[in-house]
């Protein structure tokens, strides 16, 4: 029998190394990006491998700049929980904040998921008050808190300074944030249904993982976030660098196998 040309199979094993690595990826990357595995496979970037035009790169950036909403309908609250992310991720001379790296779309297609949903885990009473060590001990789901939250960050901003949280200058922001991680913010209900350090503690987790998840998550647009910390993202193999004696700078690459 003849054997296969190469390019047959060199195009199978391509195929089942992408297919297993979305699966890993997705049970690596712990309860939050596990809540969204399988919901929206399609490549970020998809004309990264295949030689775009650049009629289609503009196309392409500007859908990853704006690739649309699940769960925030409200883009006064998708401005608010965007700069409230922002706050806690600034751009600075590093590199780009939450904003930029999509942070808020990565929350946005959580919440929309099993993890807003809170669909694995136990929601039955009783409840009780928890402490501060605990973590997330609310009655609420991960998008009523989060929905909850919004309303109060533009509450307390209102009360302090007469203005929603969004239109806030930045050192206002950082205040009224401050607040919410003390402990010290209304939230509206009582302590056993949604604490304030709760929420801000959601929040903070979330702008981080969305920094730097894999794109395939809709956040750490074009792996910059990656790239601020130099880390290679999810490499086939490292045969070419492994016996190097120095640091070597790896190009970082998705899930999906894209360099950016």
């Amino acid at each position: 029998m003849s054997e296969k040309p190469n390019n047959e199979k060199q195009f199978s094993r391509r195929d089942f190394l992408k297919t297993t690595g979305m699966a890993t990826g997705g049970i690596i990357g712990g309860s939050l990006l596990g809540g969204v595995v399988g919901y929206n496979m399609s490549p970020v970037n998809p004309g990264a491998e295949q030689g775009a035009t650049s009629g289609q790169q503009g196309e392409q950036t500007a859908s990853q700049e704006n690739p649309g909403r699940l769960f925030f309908h409200n883009d006064a609250d998708f401005e608010t929980i965007s700069q409230a992310m922002e706050r806690i991720f600034p751009e600075d001379d590093m590199g780009p904040g939450a904003i930029a790296l999509g942070a808020p779309y990565f929350l946005d297609m959580q919440l929309a998921g099993a993890y807003g949903n809170n669909s694995k885990e136990y929601m039955q009473g009783p409840f009780y008050e928890g402490e501060p060590t605990q973590g997330y001990q609310s009655r609420l789901t991960r998008a009523e808190l989060f929905t909850l939250g919004i309303e109060r960050l533009n509450a307390v901003a209102n009360n302090e300074h007469d203005s929603n949280f969004a239109t806030l200058e930045a050192e206002q922001m950082d205040e009224v944030l401050d607040s919410f991680q003390k402990g010290d913010a209304d939230m509206g209900v009582p302590a056993a249904t949604a604490r304030p350090d709760t929420f801000f503690g959601l929040l903070r987790s979330a702008t981080l993982e969305g920094v730097y998840s894999d794109p395939m998550y809709r956040g750490n647009r074009n792996m910059d976030g990656w790239r601020m910390k130099q880390f290679p993202g999810h490499q086939h193999a490292y045969i070419q660098q492994i016996e190097s004696d120095s640091f070597v700078e790896v190009e970082p690459q998705s899930l999906y196998g894209g360099g950016n």
